[in-house]
């Protein structure tokens, strides 16, 4: 039974809603399918039974509700195209500078060298 509802549900949100079920059928809430009496025989009026049946079937007004990660405290502002473009730029041209600066430590470092020997 499980198998069906892998993709949708976690086997513990099965068994809280079989359960949730099973309890509201306990305590005589209206069945959501049709059965037969011979079908209710044959279940033995088992709640959990008639609940995984419901299951089953998708007719049951259960919702799984899964709690998300809190947002942070900032607001999330959109950013339009000419702003990614500039935050792009200014990015590239913070790589340039800092290219620049390890390109003048080597060469810093093999005049240096030079010197020694």
């Amino acid at each position: 039974m499980m198998s069906k509802f892998e993709d949708k549900f976690t086997k513990y949100e099965v068994a809280r809603v079989l359960g949730a079920r099973s309890l509201q059928l306990a305590m005589d809430a209206p069945i959501l399918l049709k059965l037969s009496k011979e079908e209710l025989d044959e279940l033995n009026y088992n709640t959990l039974k008639i609940a995984e049946k419901e299951l089953e079937s998708e007719v049951l007004p259960i919702t799984v509700k899964r709690p998300l990660p809190k947002k942070s405290g900032k607001t999330i502002k959109k950013l339009s195209e000419e702003e990614i473009k500039e935050k792009l730029e200014k990015e590239m041209k913070l790589e340039e500078k800092k290219e620049k600066v390890q390109d003048k430590v080597t060469e810093e470092g093999e005049e240096k060298e030079e010197k020694e020997i």
